[in-house]
């Protein structure tokens, strides 16, 4: 049987023909939607108003963090002395601190954020349930009139305006029911709406919360190293110098000893195989780039010679410490580790090599914290750890390199004098490429 519903527009009442199952199973389909705990606390507009003050903080610590990281754009042009070294820790330190600060500051903000959808989950919860009942009731009272047709209750009238008015009170019903599934479909959709972005805030707080807990821990090795730094130099000029040479001293007969490895080992590999040069294959693992030594004889590894007779393996990009060291592609961690864990083995200190499904590999190394583990699954963009002063290091950057996949094994030197202990990335050299070619 076919029931007629009046639905209402700007002009009055318009009929339309629909059967009454129609309307069963849309509400039906509602009924599936289960209650969601709601937040009582604060009002939404409370709420609002506390993002408001919490993000007006972050515009200030945003700032203060501008002003610290240029401070240290300023020192790395100086001369490198302990004096400038301590107070680039200083600094580094304080935009830690504040790195830190604004973390929590984020995680404030979104767990507000993560309250005021609840309230409003909560509101729509609540008018699905006031609309159910009310959705009951009028079901109910057209069951009651539904096994006589629209005809027979006008004809069963005593007067033409009695059955009039009957007909017309169950076409109100009626409608009035349209009316209602049409609001919960809306209302769905709005809950719908809120339950995702919710779960998109909860993945930002896992995140945040994971970044907080590596800043603190940089905050950490910062003033480790300042403090170990002045045990081992005792706070003198002469003495900072001369470990600074014997610093250099022993990374250069490392890289000797990594060259002649490297030199010797066979491991065939098609070129054919990785992606062309200006692929735009990677992208830059920071958010803000400046580099500071290119790949291959550069004129710092002429008037040096710190690789041991073969230019520079990859790219170096200033990043004071604490910044975060994304992924440049997709991929699978293949390695980590720590060369610093040899005494005297001035190397990739903290590293992180990944592979990629395009036959390139890329190594990140300096780092001051590593955040991934081997075997882990990351993408393009993912924190892979935070950058430092670490290893062969003279200064707070990041080394990037990019090597053919097929090419690179992660080895111990068992001919090197200090660094036998400790395996790093290790290629034949036809495998190392210029990572500019595919950035």
């Amino acid at each position: 049987m076919h029931e007629i519903f009046l639905l209402k527009n700007s002009r009055g009442f318009v009929k339309v023909f629909l059967p009454l199952t129609f309307l069963i199973i849309s509400f039906c389909g509602l009924l599936s939607l289960m209650p969601i705990q709601t937040y009582g606390a604060k009002s939404v507009d409370e709420l609002r108003s506390s993002i408001t003050e919490t993000q007006s903080k972050r515009t200030e610590l945003e700032k203060e963090i501008a002003r610290y990281q240029d401070q240290i754009d300023v020192l790395s042009k100086s001369a490198n002395t302990l004096s400038n070294t301590i107070l680039s820790l200083d600094i580094s330190r304080k935009k830690i601190e504040a790195s830190v600060a604004l973390t929590e500051n984020k995680i404030k903000t979104t767990n507000l954020e993560v309250q005021r959808l609840g309230i409003q989950i909560g509101i729509k919860d609540d008018s699905i349930i006031e609309n159910r009942k009310i959705i009951k009731k009028s079901f109910q009272s057209i069951y009651r009139k539904d096994s006589t047709s629209i005809i027979e209750t006008f004809l069963l009238q005593e007067s033409i305006s009695s059955g009039s008015d009957e007909v017309y009170s169950l076409l109100k019903i009626q409608q009035g029911i349209t009316d209602l599934v049409d609001n919960l479909k809306i209302t769905k959709r709005g809950l719908e709406g809120n339950k995702k972005e919710i779960e998109a805030k909860n993945r930002e707080l896992v995140t945040l919360r994971s970044e907080f807990k590596y800043q603190v821990r940089v905050l950490e090795e910062n003033k480790k190293e300042k403090n170990k730094l002045l045990a081992e130099t005792k706070n003198q000029e002469d003495s900072y110098k001369k470990l600074l040479a014997e610093k250099k001293a022993k990374h250069d007969e490392y890289a000797r000893e990594l060259f002649q490895y490297e030199s010797e080992l066979r491991i065939a590999i098609n070129l054919n195989d990785i992606p062309s040069v200006g692929s735009k294959a990677l992208s830059w693992p920071l958010d803000k780039v400046f580099v500071t030594q290119y790949y291959g004889n550069t004129e710092f590894v002429v008037a040096n010679n710190p690789y041991g007779g073969r230019g520079h393996n990859g790219i170096d990009l200033r990043a004071s410490v604490g910044t975060r060291v994304k992924t440049a592609l997709g991929g699978v961690v293949k390695g980590t580790g720590n060369t610093d864990l040899a005494k005297g083995c001035y190397s990739y200190g903290n590293w992180v090599l990944v592979e990629h499904p395009n036959g390139l590999s890329t190594v990140y190394g300096h780092l001051s914290l590593v955040s991934v583990q081997v075997g882990q699954a990351v993408t393009t963009g993912d924190v892979i750890g935070y950058s430092g002063n670490t290893g062969y290091s003279f200064g707070p950057h990041l080394h990037f390199g990019v090597l053919a996949t097929e090419g690179v094994r992660i080895l111990k030197n068992p001919n090197s004098k200090y660094c036998s202990s400790v395996a790093v990335p290790s290629a034949s050299l036809d495998a190392y490429q210029n990572p500019i070619s595919f950035l």
